[in-house]
């Protein structure tokens, strides 16, 4: 109720316009790459990296006999690196080749003890990931043998589940699920996930297959070859490692009127027994000579076609939300055709970096400044030389593309600082985790490289390694050929045209178009507040919004921004002055 004055007096009232509305989605970054498990081609958003192993593994055999190693992909190592730098959401896209299929769970029996019924398994569990790594029975489909002399899974390993029912209930018609990891013991269990006071009836909100999930995702074409995801399953997937595949035998209505199990058939229940899966296709296999600084045209055991459907998945800008995109093992040299596609995809979304790797190990400043003037773009950025790290999941001592760790260059900066400012230099650009760099550039190297569009990875002493540049690939001398005004401008995008969403079919009227202006003014000036910006003007009126562009069905705001520019280039003059002379005020 508004104020008024009664009698004469003054009355001091305030008008608080810096509310501002809540943040919009914000994205992290996105990764393509091989992985020790998990589903091909189906981006995964995971917020930790222990859901990330989870999900997809670590560590694994290379090679076999006396020439194998253990090793990691680079896709989990950034991974890593970019969630300890602070990283909050990434989206992984497992990259695979050959053919690939879940499995599945060995025969669940009922507490039917004759009848027609007893040769079904009461229902079907398949696993969410996908490879013969989630095999853990003894070889045969469905598996005959669950268990060794010991209580252990045959075959069984921490990257395999298993799966048991508990407390099986008749009168009440409910049991318990566990997931079991792989290489546990019966006397020990390593239990993954638990699922309380399950149900075979659909009607009941505790159905089985309302509580633990049964959606799947398959990869699909449409009539003009494009490709994309087709879900299908009534209930989103509550656990991470499988899903209910098929309920072969529902009781519903469990109870008759009176509170009793109706009889033998209808009241059945799963009875207290463990099992397997079984039935998973699909290897990993990784020659040593494909791995890390050996990575050529076959990288970690691919080749560049293998990242084709990825890519044009993750083109899908409605679906998907990252601000940062990587597929560490990937050169420009040896995979240009992949790279040029990851750089299309950011370009035509508008709302990513491409972070990209122009060199296999063993360049020079003049072969990747080559590399480097083939691209010309803003939407891309490159760093050099390769790094060595202390792989965190197996202990070694291991060469990387830069690309692998600038994620978490981003992450940090971000953390420390804002998306605009610039992710290089000793306070925000260090790479504390690297050992060494492949190379210790000169200022005539770091000078080459920066003049070509390239980022110089740096040693200085007491210093450590550290990211000295804050280039995009963009060829014209522009404010977008910085990475920090590249990531400001995706920044105000993708909250601005969040905002700009939730008045679309809305009457286009003056009182619309001040709903924006009353959003997006206070956001810029709390970003100009923040360092992003020197001045910036929003336009949504009359004066571009005319009686034409109105019967159009359309409505138009003018966004103008002054972006705030880094210190790159600090000249200090040190004048020595005779004995006497005067210092000037």
């Amino acid at each position: 109720m508004a104020e008024t004055l009664i009698s004469p007096g003054t009355l001091a009232r305030e008008n608080d316009s810096t509310q501002i509305s809540s943040q919009p989605v914000r994205a992290g970054m996105a990764i393509v790459g091989p992985t020790v498990k998990g589903k091909p081609n189906i981006p995964t958003l995971v917020t930790s990296y222990s859901e990330y192993v989870a999900t997809f593994g670590n560590k694994f055999t290379s090679g076999s006999g006396a020439t194998s190693i253990e090793a990691t992909f680079l896709t989990s190592i950034s991974a890593q690196n970019y969630f300890a730098n602070g990283g909050d959401s990434l989206l992984v896209t497992r990259i695979a080749t050959g053919a690939f299929a879940a499995a599945s769970s060995s025969f669940i029996s009922s507490s039917w003890t004759s009848g027609p019924y007893t040769a079904s398994s009461v229902f079907d569990l398949e696993t969410l990931g996908q490879g013969t790594y989630i095999n853990s029975g003894d070889g045969t489909y469905p598996s005959s043998t669950t268990t060794g002399s010991n209580g252990t899974l045959l075959s069984g390993s921490k990257d395999n589940i298993r799966w048991e029912i508990v407390n099986p209930n008749s009168s009440s018609g409910i049991f318990n699920l566990l997931i079991r990891r792989g290489d546990d013991k019966t006397n020990s269990k390593v239990i993954l996930e638990e699922f309380r006071n399950l149900s075979l009836d659909p009607k009941a909100s505790n159905y089985i297959s309302k509580i633990v999930g049964d959606q799947t995702t398959t990869l699909r074409e449409d009539e003009d070859g494009n490709e994309y995801l087709q879900p299908s399953g009534s209930y989103p997937n509550s656990s991470r490692y499988v899903r209910v595949k098929a309920v072969n035998l529902n009781t519903p209505d469990y109870f008759d009127n009176n509170g009793s199990a109706r009889d033998i058939y209808t009241a059945s229940i799963p009875v207290a027994k463990s099992g397997t899966f079984d039935g998973g296709l699909g290897d990993v296999y990784v020659g040593a000579n494909t791995l890390y600084n050996n990575m050529g045209s076959t990288t970690q055991g691919l080749i560049v076609g293998n990242y084709t459907t990825a890519l044009n998945l993750l083109g899908n800008q409605d679906e998907f939300k990252f601000n940062v995109l990587t597929a560490p093992g990937l050169t420009y040299d040896n995979h240009s055709t992949a790279l040029n596609t990851l750089i299309e995809k950011c370009e035509n979304r508008g709302d990513a970096i491409s972070v990209i790797d122009l060199f296999s190990y063993g360049g020079t400043s003049t072969t990747v400044t080559t590399q480097a003037s083939n691209i010309d773009s803003s939407y891309a950025a490159a760093y050099w030389p390769w790094i060595q790290i202390t792989e965190p999941d197996t202990g070694q001592l291991v060469w990387v593309p830069a690309s692998t760790m600038i994620p978490g260059v981003y992450a940090n900066n971000d953390i420390v600082g804002e998306p605009w400012f610039a992710a290089a230099g000793i306070k925000r650009g260090g790479l504390d985790r690297v050992r060494q760099a492949e190379r210790k550039l000169t200022i005539a190297a770091r000078d080459t490289l920066y003049v070509g569009k390239v980022n110089p990875i740096a040693t200085f002493p007491g210093k450590g390694i550290v990211v000295f540049g804050n280039k995009t690939l963009q060829t014209q001398a522009s404010s977008l050929d910085r990475v920090n005004v590249r990531r400001l401008l995706i920044e105000l995008k993708n909250h601005i045209s969040q905002v700009a969403d939730n008045l679309v079919f809305e009457q286009n009227t003056t009182a619309t178009r001040n709903d924006f202006l009353s959003e997006v003014n206070p956001y810029l000036e709390s970003v100009q507040q923040r360092q992003g910006v020197y001045a910036f003007k929003v336009v949504m009126d009359d004066t571009n919004n005319t009686n034409d562009v109105i019967d159009r069905n359309e409505m138009v705001g003018a966004i103008y921004i002054q972006p705030t520019r880094t210190a790159e280039f600090i000249y200090l003059d040190f004048n020595i002055l005779p004995t006497g002379a005067t210092f000037p005020s």
